[in-house]
C-alpha cells in the first residue's frame, strides 16, 4: 500500500530559508580574517536613552589599549584589533572558528551630541560608549504666553478652565 503525503509548498520554502540562513551564518563559509574585505565586526547595540545615546559593542578578547573610539562630523567610529594569542597549525586543529585581526565600524549618530563629555568604558568584553546629547538637541518645554507676554497657566482638565 502506498501512503499519500500532502505537499505543503510553504513548508518547503521555510525549510529552504532555514538552510540558507544556516549556510550564511556558518563561520567556516565566511571570508578569512586576513582578507582585505573580511576581518570581523563586533556586534553592536546603539540606542537613545533619554538625554544620551549609548553604544554597546561586544569585543571579547580585545585588549583595552587596542580599541580606538572617535567622533567626527556626527559619525562615531570604533576601531581595534583582536590579536591571536598563538599560531595554530591548521593540520592539528579540529575547528578554528574564532576571528582575529582588525575591525572598524562607523555609525551616523541620530542626534547632535556633546563631544566633550563622551565616556567610554570597557568591562567583561563589552565596550560602552555614552554620548550625551548636545543642549540644542535635548527637548525643551516652552511656556505659552498671552499677547501681553504673561505666561499662561495650563487649563485644569478637571475644572475645564485655567487654574
Amino acid at each position: 500500500m502506498m501512503n499519500l503525503i500532502r505537499w505543503e509548498p510553504f513548508r518547503e520554502f521555510a525549510t529552504l530559508s532555514d538552510r540558507m540562513n544556516r549556510m550564511f551564518n556558518d563561520p567556516l563559509l565566511r571570508l578569512a580574517p586576513g582578507d582585505t574585505a573580511a576581518g570581523w565586526l563586533p556586534a553592536v547595540d546603539l540606542e537613545e536613552e533619554g538625554d544620551r545615546v549609548v553604544l554597546r559593542a561586544e569585543i571579547p578578547g580585545v585588549n583595552r589599549d587596542d580599541i580606538d573610539v572617535s567622533v567626527e562630523n556626527g559619525t562615531l567610529t570604533l576601531r581595534g584589533e583582536k590579536k591571536q594569542e598563538r599560531v595554530v597549525d591548521a593540520e592539528n586543529a579540529y575547528r578554528l572558528e574564532r576571528f582575529y585581526g582588525t575591525f572598524s565600524r562607523s555609525f551616523v549618530l541620530p542626534t547632535r551630541i556633546n563631544a566633550d563629555q563622551i565616556k567610554a568604558t570597557y568591562r567583561d568584553g563589552v565596550l560602552e560608549v555614552v554620548l550625551p546629547k548636545a543642549d540644542e538637541a535635548r527637548p525643551k518645554k516652552i511656556k505659552v504666553q498671552d499677547a501681553a507676554g504673561v505666561a499662561v497657566t495650563p487649563a485644569d482638565p478637571k475644572k475645564g478652565r485655567a487654574a
